[in-house]
């Protein structure tokens, strides 16, 4: 069969892009992974899928639909969470996948416990994905995976026969054991008389003994066992349930007498015995355990494989459900063809801010703000200002996290999404200071976005939050005006996060001087009587780059720094 996933289609092998350390940094992804789960390891694994992103549409459909059911039935969720729990001990402490030399009678009843339990895993998922109304190409090809597990008829004799192999297996207690013994009553020879189904009693075994050494009558002239001992065999039936399971005539363990070497004899007795008698056994046991993992090999890889992708799905369900319970939007996202490079999204908000919200109890949902935003060939390229703290940047990242979130298969925060996939999603935000030691910020800020716009595509999306606004204005808008223009020529989605509100006041000019498919479109965070309403709107620029915004916040207005002059 194809390779099973609840990533990626059957018959496609997973093909993804890296989103840039730096992108996930800047988007806040460990913070919003982190409110997903307490564990470190889980963490690590949502935050991997996240950060490879598919770009084909159907891949994305295919992860949406694994979704909406994972989302749709919670008791599956849980069944199924316990359920890789077992497959994933198995897988990490058993020995399905190890390959070991060792073939003891104790390491099969091991194996006969594992496949057990493998059994019970095989039919325990096949029931609980059987009763529901799945809608996901991902989860029914499971289903009908365990289905056909289930009902093969080998699954079936295989069940029959791991049950009645525990079943005698559970009944041995002890094993006698015939020695032979040279002159100095060293074990020269062990051979296997029976298997017994009651353990040997210490204080009669000794006595026993002590008690043919003084009667010399009772020592026997040859070795046939007489059936005069207080051991009761187990009988034949686990021997033919092995004949059954194996598919081969063989016998539990083998008669004759192997014999122990010179240097294993003396006081080393009790480990030469048990030597011996793994040797008398152990080729029968290692095939009978070969044969027994056969039918379990390959299906158990496909199932522990899953383990990681459920795990994903789960948490991402747990979390939207609760966020859906204190009154967060979420919908899922539709996919278009990556060429139209294409979004529009009604009602969207921020997922970070959204968790901060949930997370106080003086905070509601009603809070929060919803933005319309749409990419198209008129709206390809934004130059998005407006006031001081008036939400450029939490709309900036929001929108990232929209097409992590989509791609990912994950609902996204907004009353309605449609989007062409992006390739990968790349950020320039301002660089720590102790980064720009070498080149000035405004020469650190230059080479990394070089650096970055030669990893661009048409497909890609870029955002930028305050890019070549560490310097002089002159300086620093004589660069973007060139980084914009080149931005247009790609033609790929951006955001551009900017206080230089003349660039914005540019943008029909550019859009006159270099005609092309993309345009640049001003947006701009609103106010409503001086006060932000953190709404964004396509507009003209407002304001003169907010100065007195930025004056107020370092407080150095005239009137705040006579009131600092007053009070010296």
């Amino acid at each position: 069969m194809d390779v099973l996933s609840l990533l990626y289609p059957g018959d496609q092998a997973p093909q993804y892009k890296e989103l840039p350390e730096v992108t996930a940094h800047d988007l806040g992804l460990e913070e919003v992974c982190a409110e997903l789960t307490s564990a470190a390891a889980e963490r690590n694994i949502i935050l991997r899928t996240m950060t490879r992103i598919p770009v084909d549409p159907r891949v994305i459909r295919y992860r949406c639909e694994v979704f909406e059911d994972v989302l749709a039935f919670p008791q599956m969720r849980e069944t199924m969470m316990k359920l890789l729990d077992r497959v994933d001990f198995l897988r990490t402490y058993g020995s399905f996948s190890k390959d070991t030399d060792a073939a003891g009678v104790w390491e099969l009843v091991h194996r006969l416990d594992e496949m057990d339990e493998y059994i019970a895993c095989v039919q325990a998922t096949y029931e609980c994905l059987n009763g529901i109304d799945l809608k996901s190409e991902g989860l029914i090809r499971l289903r009908d995976y365990a289905r056909s597990l289930y009902e093969d008829h080998g699954f079936t004799e295989l069940k029959k026969d791991i049950q009645a192999l525990k079943k005698e297996t559970d009944k041995v207690k002890s094993v006698t054991l015939g020695v032979n013994l040279n002159e100095r009553y060293e074990p020269v020879g062990v051979g296997i008389v029976s298997v017994n189904s009651k353990q040997f009693v210490k204080s009669g075994v000794v006595g026993n003994f002590c008690d043919f050494l003084s009667r010399g009558d009772h020592i026997k002239e040859d070795t046939e066992w007489d059936q005069n001992y207080t051991y009761h065999t187990a009988g034949n039936e686990m021997a033919k349930s092995l004949e059954r399971a194996s598919q081969f005539p063989l016998r539990m363990l083998r008669p004759g007498v192997v014999p122990v070497g010179e240097e294993s004899r003396g006081s080393d007795s009790i480990h030469a015995l048990d030597r011996a008698m793994g040797a008398m056994i152990s080729s029968v046991v290692k095939k009978l355990k070969t044969i027994l993992s056969r039918h379990v090999s390959v299906s158990m890889q496909a199932i522990v494989g899953l383990i990681p992708e459920f795990m994903y799905y789960i948490r991402w369900a747990e979390h939207i459900e609760k966020l859906q319970s204190k009154g967060f939007t979420f919908v899922t996202p539709q996919a278009e063809d990556p060429q139209l490079r294409m979004m529009d999204a009604q009602g969207l908000y921020n997922l970070r801010l959204a968790q901060t919200m949930a997370a106080d109890p003086q905070r509601s949902a009603d809070e929060m703000v919803l933005n319309d935003v749409i990419f198209d060939a008129d709206h390809r390229i934004y130059i998005l200002t407006g006031a001081n703290r008036g939400g450029k940047t939490t709309v900036t990242q929001a929108i990232g996290l929209m097409f992590v979130l989509a791609q990912g298969g994950i609902r996204v925060p907004a009353k309605e999404f449609r989007f062409s996939p992006v390739d990968n999603i790349y950020t320039h935000y301002p660089a720590d200071e102790n980064q720009t030691m070498d080149l000035g910020r405004l020469g650190e800020e230059s080479s990394r976005f070089r650096e970055i716009f030669r990893k661009l595509t048409s497909l890609s999306l870029l955002l930028l939050n305050e890019s070549f606004s560490t310097t002089s204005f002159e300086e620093g808008y004589f660069i973007a005006r060139d980084v914009v223009r080149s931005l247009k020529r790609l033609g790929l989605r951006t955001i551009y996060n900017t206080h230089m509100h003349k660039l914005a006041a540019d943008a029909e000019e550019l859009n006159a001087s270099d005609p092309g498919e993309s345009k640049i479109s001003s947006l701009v965070s609103e106010t409503d009587s001086g006060r932000r309403s953190y709404r964004v709107k396509v507009a003209p620029p407002e304001g003169s780059s907010f100065a007195r915004d930025i004056a107020l916040k370092y407080g150095v207005t005239f009137e705040q720094l006579e009131e600092d002059r007053a009070k010296k």
